[in-house]
């Protein structure tokens, strides 16, 4: 056991120390990002070392269950290309041109709107692209319109890691750990949509005190013009997107899975979209960049922590930590230890851990620690850049543009807003799991 603690701890440590200094690695032309290949080569030591087994890792993998890891990484990704596909279309860029145009010279009544547009947009898509897609023109029309970026970029931020805990699409953490105990779409969303609008409540009003004095100054400069020009593709998209939105929300009761509805929802998308392509007789450019974009790191980064948290389950350490937790005050203790856990070992690694975790716990238990897992896998988003994938790339994001935004900032917004937040959102769900 000792060695199998000691080399994902390791891992562990070297990921977070790469986050935070080293986060790209270049190999000749190719640059990469370094948290999936430091903990690939701590799953490849553990294989390699024999502390795996073997037997155990292969039944997983196979396995004909929800929780199967190739399952969940293909409804993942068929969900980010969905989005990514209206992203390449400039449909996001268009509604936030809209929403700061309405904002006029306002910048309380700007900052309001962002939130909610955010907030409404993760819940039907997810926050890792949420991030993608508004960052770059949150920083863009900051500077043309002379204002100060980061009571935006924070509120993006939060708004999209904590309305991302409504629809368990919203984030790969709440598709994990739902799926583990199999909670289907609907169930999910009668237990998380109060405490979901609770902690949106706390962390937008504790964004409003901490930014109050930038927001009284006017805006000088104007939103950029944008329009979505091809609206053919455009409607292929939000179609097929709200029917895998819809579809999922049914598919327990039919019997489909909701990987299997999300991956044909991106075939039928591709044949269509290749249709419009060959009729036109042009290049299908918004598939392509769907391809370049979609996060494939995500592939060997879920399936080595899946290794890790096979060995150690294995080894019993899984168990050890589930009964040092205990059964008394579940909602608290599983929803600050996943959110203090996240930003030790980033949220995905985080969730997959605590899964295994949450299998030891008698079925009273563990419903309510599953969704109070799920809160803080979101939540401890914004507590500090470690604690989720969305985190890094927002905070590389804003380096590129020239905007510094360290350490000591992220940890002085996330006490401030996540801590309240996940206070406000742990005691509603402890009351909504009394009823």
């Amino acid at each position: 056991m000792l060695v199998s603690v000691i080399i994902c701890a390791v891992t562990c440590v070297v990921m977070i120390l790469g986050v935070l200094f080293f986060p790209k690695l270049k190999l000749g032309k190719v640059t990469l990002d370094s948290y999936w290949i430091v903990t690939l080569i701590g799953a490849s030591v553990l294989l390699i070392s024999g502390q795996t087994n073997l037997a155990a890792l292969g039944g997983a993998l196979v396995a004909d269950n929800a929780i199967n890891p190739l399952k969940l990484l293909v409804l993942f990704l068929s969900m980010t290309i969905l989005s990514v596909f209206l992203d390449e279309l400039g449909f996001f860029r268009y509604l936030a041109s809209v929403t700061l145009k309405r904002a006029k010279t306002g910048q309380m009544k700007l900052f309001l709107y962002l939130y909610i547009m955010v907030s409404v947009l993760t819940v039907f898509t997810s926050n890792d692209v949420i991030i993608l897609s508004f960052t770059p023109f949150i920083c863009y029309f900051a500077k043309h319109a002379k204002v100060d970026a980061i009571p935006y970029l924070a509120a993006e931020f939060v708004a999209a890691n904590t309305w991302s805990m409504a629809f368990v699409i919203g984030n790969p953490t709440n598709i994990y750990l739902a799926t583990d105990y199999g909670i289907d779409f609907v169930s999910y969303v009668e237990v998380s949509i109060l405490p979901t609008l609770a902690a949106g409540i706390v962390a937008f009003g504790c964004l409003l005190l901490l930014f109050r004095k930038k927001l009284k100054a006017p805006i000088e400069g104007e939103a950029e013009e944008l329009h979505v020009s091809d609206k053919l593709l455009l409607g292929i998209g939000l179609t097929h997107l709200g029917a895998c939105t819809l579809l999922l929300a049914v598919g327990s009761y039919i019997g489909l899975e909701m990987w299997y509805i999300s991956l044909a929802a991106v075939g039928s998308l591709f044949v269509c979209s290749l249709i419009v392509a060959l009729v036109r007789r042009e290049k299908p450019l918004a598939l392509g960049g769907c391809l370049r974009r979609a996060p494939y790191q995500l592939v060997p980064f879920i399936l080595s922590m899946f290794v890790m948290v096979v060995t150690l389950s294995e080894k019993g350490v899984t168990a050890a930590l589930g009964e040092l937790l205990g059964t008394d005050y579940a909602v608290l203790k599983y929803g600050a230890a996943s959110f203090l856990t996240a930003n030790l070992i980033n949220n995905i690694p985080m969730s997959v851990f605590f899964a295994a975790i949450l299998e030891t716990l008698p079925a009273g238990t563990a419903l309510p620690a599953v969704y109070a897992t799920i809160v803080g896998s979101n939540l401890g988003a914004f507590l500090t850049p470690i604690g989720a994938l969305a985190g890094i790339m927002w905070s590389s994001i804003l380096h590129k543009n020239g905007l510094k935004f360290g350490y000591h900032d992220f940890l002085k917004i996330g006490v401030c807003v996540a801590v309240p937040a996940l206070a406000a959102a742990l005691g509603v769900l402890s009351l909504v799991m009394l009823i």
